[in-house]
């Protein structure tokens, strides 16, 4: 099945993200740890890329890395995301960004918990939150 696609020039990025989103989902910038709004969340939910929408991680796959960052032993589907080699800032790592619009989420590591033991390190502000209630609200609309 062909992946929908979210294109959009520089300056449309600019009008419809926050400049903290724009320069992490855009330009590859990384938020402070222990400062986005999700990395204490704990409510039951679905996080969805903050650029276009589309649902990435599930509250199910959430867990305390102590990294600073919202950690994910799972996404919801290997289709949702994209995974490139990252060699930025002297390091190799595997860069995680959104299969939709490209907006760049974070990085996933082989450190983290069964049973998968990968570890997502996602940035908060890459993320909406859609609350488990909202969702069963809107499904019976």
């Amino acid at each position: 099945m062909l992946q929908e696609t979210t294109e959009k020039s520089d300056d449309e990025w600019k009008k419809v993200l926050t400049p903290e989103q724009y320069h992490v989902l855009r330009k590859k910038g990384t938020e402070r740890p222990f400062t986005g709004k999700l990395y204490h969340n704990k409510k039951n939910g679905v996080y969805a890329c903050a650029a276009c929408g589309q649902e990435l991680f599930s509250s199910d796959s959430k867990f305390e890395s102590g990294t600073g960052w919202p950690s994910f032993w799972d996404v919801i589907s290997s289709d949702q995301v994209r995974l490139q080699e990252d060699n930025s800032n002297f390091m190799h790592r595997t860069e995680i960004v959104c299969s939709r619009c490209g907006g760049h989420l974070g990085h996933v590591f082989d450190d983290g918990p069964k049973p998968t033991g990968k570890r997502y390190c996602i940035n908060s502000v890459s993320l909406d939150f859609k609350e488990a209630e909202e969702e069963e609200k809107n499904a019976e609309s």
